[in-house]
């Protein structure tokens, strides 16, 4: 018997056995349906950021900062020498933070990490000769991202900065430069020349290579958020680059003797012994 059945004694017997949330169930069926059929839209560039607010430590003014939204960014891979790679959107674009009226700059991650005695030679280095370009562009483009790659690693040298903190800028510089060079690689009038990209790319990450090889002489792990196992498998990759290969196969041979390595990096570790013993064959 339906909840309507004594309709039918007042002339509504048609409605006794009438379901009553049929037509929403319809309308949801009809809304699952069209959203199934229309396909989501693919997000820009624009859409996997945010601005960020800071405070200067050097000049104590508050400023934002764009930062990639990293719970919606979708990572698709790494390069072999750990740079990450995501749909969409180039992650180092947004690993700087620049105080638009001092112009001190560093990696996000160590922006607030400067001592007074910092502080002072970035004022009298940095601040009081610095002009910023201004740029007004939704995203931060590969330009833009250079120049504040370029005044983060000014500030390192100017503040006396770890030879790990410069070396982490430089790996992050020479990343941002491929990612340039990705990017205009199919551009029929190319605002500079894929040799040139290639070369401050090179020059970049061999900096990179010279300071992470001083720093892991004397600093200690915890470093630039590696351990000693992801710093030997990236200094072996940058070895096998600048085809310092005997390094390279010390780093590897590290790696793989590891306890704690997990069997994906010995994997990879191992690929990177076979490409090691190839390129020594061709001497």
């Amino acid at each position: 018997m339906g909840i309507l059945s004594g309709l039918k004694r007042l002339g509504l017997g048609n409605f006794e056995n009438v379901d009553i949330y049929e037509k929403e169930k319809e309308e949801s069926r009809q809304t699952v349906k069209k959203e199934a059929a229309a396909p989501k839209p693919k997000p820009e560039e624009k859409d996997l950021i945010y601005e960020r607010s800071y405070v200067c430590p050097v000049c104590d003014i508050d400023f934002n900062s764009k930062v990639m939204k990293s719970g919606k960014a979708r990572l698709v891979g790494a390069d072999q020498d750990l740079r990450p790679r995501y749909d969409v959107i180039d992650s180092m674009k947004y690993d700087v933070v620049l105080c638009p009226v001092c112009a001190y700059a560093a990696l996000a991650n160590s922006f607030t990490h400067i001592s007074p005695g910092q502080i002072k030679l970035i004022r009298e280095n940095i601040s009081a000769n610095a002009k910023i370009n201004s740029y007004n562009d939704e995203i931060y483009t590969y330009e833009e991202a250079l120049e504040r790659y370029q005044l983060a690693l000014a500030c390192a040298v100017v503040k006396r900065a770890k030879a790990s903190e410069k070396a982490y800028i430089c790996l992050k510089t020479g990343w941002l430069l491929r990612g340039y060079g990705e990017s205009i690689k199919e551009a029929e009038n190319p605002p500079v020349s894929l040799e040139e990209l290639e070369q401050q790319e090179s020059e970049y990450l061999e900096n990179a290579y010279k300071g992470f090889m001083e720093a892991r002489q004397s600093e200690n792990f915890p470093m630039c958020g590696m351990d000693e196992l992801t710093m030997d498998y990236l200094l072996a990759a940058l070895a096998i680059r600048f085809k310092h290969y005997d390094v390279a196969a010390r780093l590897i041979s590290a790696v793989l003797t590891s306890s704690t390595a997990s069997s994906r990096v010995k994997d990879k570790a191992r690929d990177m012994k076979d490409q090691i013993l190839r390129e020594l064959k061709k001497k």
